[in-house]
């Protein structure tokens, strides 16, 4: 973080909200495009001075990082990519914090998707994170990609009972009963934890539906900001915890960084988008503010 891009850019900002306030006070009409202008200064600032946030984990995100923590090494975790391209800048840090911590635990770490995109994503985490920062995790033995099936929810219908039904191979043409990962695994319920990131359908409320709660089998989730409140009933009964949207991967990388130190200089996507997003939503609220005592200024001038 730089200290003098902070103190560059809040000084550049509230000037400008000091001289916009007086603007609307005096009665003075102000632009749409001066709006802009200041919207687009609250995003652009943080981007070119890497201007970050400390984040604290919410409950039901801390909820999330406790139970992998609290899981004996060697435990078998399954990650489900249920997103595509166009809403991987929002979730993707969610579901490569979550690979990070669990194979630095220790534990077997399992990648599927109910979406066709899943099965290209989760071999790009493999490709970008695993390989790189994990060289001595093997595949098939630490970790493994049984990619995609199509069938939406009817998937884990099927799966719940008996992964073999539906998953021959992994993506690598490997049968599954061939992979050491999978020795002692027959269906979800042999699972010692979930974990669907996603926004749409089929989704987390499907892993719920017809899996989580059928099998009691722990489920965490990492939805996208604008699917968030619709997940949020489930939580703590059906869902042990919740990431939701950018906040809740910065928060999950925050946690990260602060118990591991060989994750202090990780990627941290998450915390970095969330200095443009705190700075606009702080201008937006000034606006706001702005905006109401221009009203009853103006009000008061004509009576």
């Amino acid at each position: 973080m730089s200290n003098i891009g902070i103190i560059i850019s809040v000084i550049v900002i509230v000037l400008g909200l000091i001289w916009l306030t007086i603007r609307s006070l005096t009665g003075r009409e102000v632009e749409r495009r001066v709006v802009f202008l200041f919207m687009g200064l609250a995003v652009s600032l943080p981007l070119l001075f890497n201007i970050t946030f400390s984040e604290k984990a919410t409950p039901i995100v801390r909820a999330i990082y406790d139970k992998v923590e609290s899981l004996p090494p060697g435990s078998k975790i399954l990650i489900s990519f249920d997103y595509g391209p166009s809403m991987a800048p929002e979730v993707e840090p969610m579901s490569n914090a979550f690979i990070r911590h669990a194979l630095a635990k220790g534990h077997k770490v399992i990648m599927m998707g109910l979406w066709a995109t899943g099965q290209s994503l989760a071999a790009s985490a493999v490709e970008n994170i695993i390989k790189p920062e994990f060289p001595d995790k093997v595949d098939g033995v630490d970790y493994v990609n049984i990619g995609y099936k199509a069938g939406n929810q009817g998937v884990l219908n099927v799966i719940i009972t008996d992964f073999r039904k539906m998953y021959a191979t992994d993506v690598n043409g490997v049968n599954l009963d061939s992979i050491p990962i999978f020795r002692g695994i027959k269906s979800l319920k042999d699972m010692d934890l979930m974990m669907a990131v996603g926004g749409g359908f089929p989704g987390i409320k499907e892993w719920v539906l017809f899996a989580s709660d059928p099998g009691n089998i722990p489920l965490a989730g990492g939805s996208a900001a604008v699917s968030a409140p619709t997940m949020y009933p489930y939580y703590p009964k059906q869902l042990i915890g919740l990431l939701g949207g950018i906040k809740g991967a910065a928060e999950y990388e925050s946690e990260m960084k602060k118990h591991y130190p060989r994750f202090a200089k990780m990627p941290t996507p998450g915390i970095k988008m969330m200095g443009p997003q705190t700075l606009a939503h702080l201008v937006v609220m000034a606006f706001i503010v702005i905006g109401n005592l221009s009203f009853f200024f103006a009000k008061r001038r004509k009576s």
